[in-house]
């Protein structure tokens, strides 16, 4: 099998093909992308779900356009047998790890392990790490962007590699074997493309000169005299450099030519040796030594989040599927809840809190269902759970609010921007909604509901406005119709108030002449 032109290797047996390719890829890689697949469980589990898969993407030595992506399935796979290697990996120096945002895939597949008789302790570190996120926000994304983006996986690919990476699959059931096609694909590419926006990173470095390679080393500085050494402080530490990437070179030099049967005898021994793989070359090891980072699980990391409140009845529970947690979870990370794949309707519902209720009335005019909550100052649980019974993403600017994200994962989003026009851009390009010209105020801007499907005559209209509504005179020799909301009766009419307001969104929205978000 092959994705994004690399081999894709399913292992499901310590006695199959593909776990001693496995064990070789490993003992000759660089880099290492991870990422992990679990079935979507209900949000209020006593314990963390299984991992079902771990997607290891390779690059393997001195072959930057050799990669080799495998998928290990931990359903089939004697967790046992493979513990031991999998630390060692995780734990070598000579490997540079690769995630995006893998500390809770790794606290479930430390999980997984640990709840499996001899499965092993776990998995408490990865070293040498790099966060994929970090590094895209740090040193890769286009700060000069008027507008903010979510930093989402999809997106940095979409930005760097020029590559659309579908999220559809990730909340389907991983449990089921054999594995679909579009499944492997899909977890093999998501590893996969992690090394390449690594790439693209290590590219930039080499561009802008915070990194050398090996052969940018100034071999003319080793001949110079004591007296020059000393009057260039420079001199010394790049003749130090010099010597000291000449010497990695030859040590892994010498551990590429190491005989392969002897390689592979090793291989087959239970307790797997990591000093069998030869050291990162010269280049790698710079971005190491400044970028590196270290991924650690702590005490309070082991146990699943449960509400410190007491005494405080419980939301009711809804289905959440992967997502990536991390330190600050503004980003959206999806799916919504009304993905038709956790059995949505597909047509995007939100909650406005009270500190972006403006926001609400922007998306009715835009033709977005956008609610408000029930009362005017709602408690914290009562907005979680109108939210989790009619399937909506909350929208708020209230930090505090993120803390209760375990109780309804996918169905919060921290709102950055403090304009409203601003704040729908946001909110459209986030969760990359559709808008076209034919939605524009075709949803009752006072209450959310629908309009009627028949406009109203005059006559019709003055009937329902009786002790309600008052129409102004000056329509009444006009030949317009009117529109009622089906649930608070509000009527409406497209006179200049009405056009002003399309066209304020048409430039907001910048939708072009075809009727579509430009």
């Amino acid at each position: 099998m092959e994705a994004g032109g690399c081999d894709i290797h399913l292992v499901s047996s310590t006695d199959s093909p593909e776990f001693g390719r496995f064990k070789w890829a490993v003992s000759h890689s660089s880099i290492i992308g991870l990422d992990a697949e679990w079935k979507p469980v209900r949000v209020h589990q006593a314990t963390f779900p299984p991992v079902l898969l771990l997607q290891m993407a390779c690059r393997l030595l001195n072959q930057e356009d050799s990669l080799v992506v495998f998928l290990l399935d931990l359903s089939q796979l004697p967790l046992a047998e493979i513990h031991h290697l999998l630390t060692h990996v995780f734990l070598s120096p000579n490997i540079l790890k690769l995630g995006f945002r893998f500390k809770q895939d790794l606290l479930y597949l430390s999980s997984t392990f640990r709840s499996h008789s001899g499965g092993g302790g776990g998995f408490h570190r990865v070293e040498p790490y790099l966060d994929i996120a970090s590094i895209y926000s740090s040193h890769l994304h286009h700060h000069k962007q008027t507008r903010k983006k979510t930093n989402s996986l999809s997106s940095i690919c979409q930005e760097l590699l020029g590559i659309s990476l579908s999220k559809e699959l990730q909340c389907s059931d991983w449990s089921l074997r054999p594995l679909t096609q579009h499944q492997i694909t899909y977890a093999a590419l998501d590893a996969l493309c992690l090394i390449h926006i690594f790439h693209v990173f290590q590219q930039r470095l080499l561009k802008q000169g915070a990194i050398q390679s090996l052969t940018e080393v100034e071999y003319s500085d080793l001949n110079l005299g004591l007296k020059q050494i000393l009057r260039e402080p420079d001199n010394s530490s790049r003749i130090l450099r010099t010597r000291y990437c000449e010497a990695v070179e030859m040590v892994r030099a010498t551990m590429l030519e190491y005989p392969r049967r002897q390689l592979e005898a090793s291989l087959k021994k239970s307790s797997w040796d990591s000093s069998i793989i030869p050291p990162m070359d010269y280049t790698l090891l710079q971005i190491v030594r400044q970028y590196g980072d270290k991924l650690i699980l702590t005490e309070s990391d082991g146990k699943p989040r449960t509400s410190k409140k007491k005494g405080k009845r419980k939301s009711s529970t809804g289905f959440t599927c992967k997502e990536k947690q991390v330190d600050t979870i503004d980003d959206w990370q999806g799916p919504p809840p009304w993905d038709s794949l956790l059995g949505g309707d597909g047509c995007p519902k939100f909650l406005c809190d009270v500190m972006v209720e403006g926001l609400a009335k922007h998306l009715r005019c835009v033709g977005i269902d956008a609610a408000v909550p029930y009362s005017k100052k709602p408690e914290t649980r009562e907005l979680i759970d109108q939210a989790i019974k009619e399937k909506r993403v909350i929208l708020t600017r209230d930090a505090k609010l993120l803390r209760h994200e375990y109780l309804l994962r996918n169905q919060i989003y921290r709102v950055r921007n403090l304009l409203k026009n601003d704040q729908l851009l946001e909110v459209i390009e986030s969760f990359e909604l559709k808008i076209c010209e034919d939605q524009l105020m075709s949803r009752c801007t006072k209450c959310n509901g629908k309009f009627i499907q028949k406009p109203l005559s005059i006559e019709e209209a003055l009937e329902a406005a009786k002790g309600f509504q008052v129409i102004p005179n000056c329509l009444f020799d006009r030949n317009i119709e009117f529109w009622q909301c089906t649930d608070c009766n509000q009527l409406y009419w497209e006179g200049t108030q009405y056009q002003n307001a399309v066209q304020k969104f048409i430039d907001v929205c910048k939708i072009t002449s075809t009727g579509s978000l430009g």
